[in-house]
């Protein structure tokens, strides 16, 4: 029961970050700009874990608190994560959710493959996985003119600014308080979204009053309560149901869309959806199975 509680807390993870494809775009039909949205988003998003992060200061142990705040990797990791969150937010303006939800699960695709200019090996699995997403990108996105949206193609680009994030909050792991790095990285964000909405969008108050549904939706439960799950519950959930349950992500946001902005998928953009989950879990799973195959392996041979 203790683990199950853990994936069901996942699971309502992947709810909260696939219904905010919806928040994101409801808040930019009320007339604020992607930059302007962004900027509110995670900057509520901070103000979101200041209670968290002193409440782990009371509780935590002083020898957990001494660790040094790598601070140029949480400033490179908020400026990945500007790059990423506004190439997704603008590209929203000329896609559906369920296209941007799924479309964004590439990051896990360019994880790894941006790890090989570091050194990490990348295994047969994650081209079989790319090979299935490309396959699937093609038949959600690509029309009968062979044309790809705008918006396809800016939220493809921003899974690859998704991963460098990624990357560069894996280097920085075990170097700080978790919940301080996001801290930083979600104030070098907002902070970068601002300055960007200041100097090439126009914003009202009413505007902002309009959209402060979507605002606090997507920077409370998103930023704030989702992330914090997530740091929390796979510290408990093994990686295999994890990776499984996270992915489900593109489908929240694709059953979200449907039901609150009413947007339809063809067939054919239905089988990309497949698609792209498939070679998504190819990836994740794969080196979990060959590790339980290696270690089941292993305990069939004599000592």
């Amino acid at each position: 029961m203790g683990v199950f509680k853990y994936e069901l807390l996942l699971l309502l993870m992947a709810m909260i970050w696939g219904s905010a494809f919806v928040a994101q775009q409801i808040g930019m039909e009320k007339g604020l700009g992607p930059m302007t949205f962004n900027g509110l988003r995670f900057g509520l998003g901070c103000i979101s874990l200041i209670p968290l992060m002193l409440w782990r200061k009371k509780t935590l142990p002083a020898s957990d608190q001494e660790s040094k705040l790598p601070y140029k990797a949480c400033f490179g990791a908020g400026l990945f994560l500007f790059a990423a969150a506004a190439l997704q937010q603008i590209g929203l303006q000329s896609t559906s959710s369920a296209n941007s939800g799924f479309i964004t699960g590439f990051y896990i695709l360019f994880v790894p493959v941006l790890g090989m200019f570091f050194g990490h090996k990348a295994r047969m699995s994650l081209w079989a996985g790319m090979l299935v997403c490309l396959i699937g990108f093609y038949f959600m996105s690509v029309t009968g003119n062979f044309v790809v949206s705008k918006g396809d193609w800016l939220t493809l680009l921003s899974a690859v600014f998704w991963a460098c994030q990624i990357l560069v909050i894996d280097h920085a792991a075990g170097k700080g308080d978790s919940i301080i790095i996001a801290f930083v990285q979600f104030a070098v964000c907002a902070l970068l979204s601002i300055l960007s909405g200041l100097l090439f969008e126009h914003c009202t108050f009413d505007q902002i009053k309009a959209a402060s549904g979507a605002i606090a939706y997507a920077g409370l439960m998103s930023v704030g309560i989702a992330y914090t799950l997530q740091v929390l519950c796979q510290k408990h959930c093994p990686p295999a149901p994890s990776a499984i349950i996270m992915s489900l992500e593109g489908v929240f946001a694709a059953i979200a869309g449907y039901l609150i902005l009413h947007q339809t998928l063809t067939v054919r953009a239905l089988i990309g959806c497949v698609l792209i989950l498939a070679g998504v879990l190819i990836v994740q799973l794969a080196p979990i199975m060959r590790r339980r195959k290696a270690r089941a392996l292993a305990d069939t041979l004599p000592i």
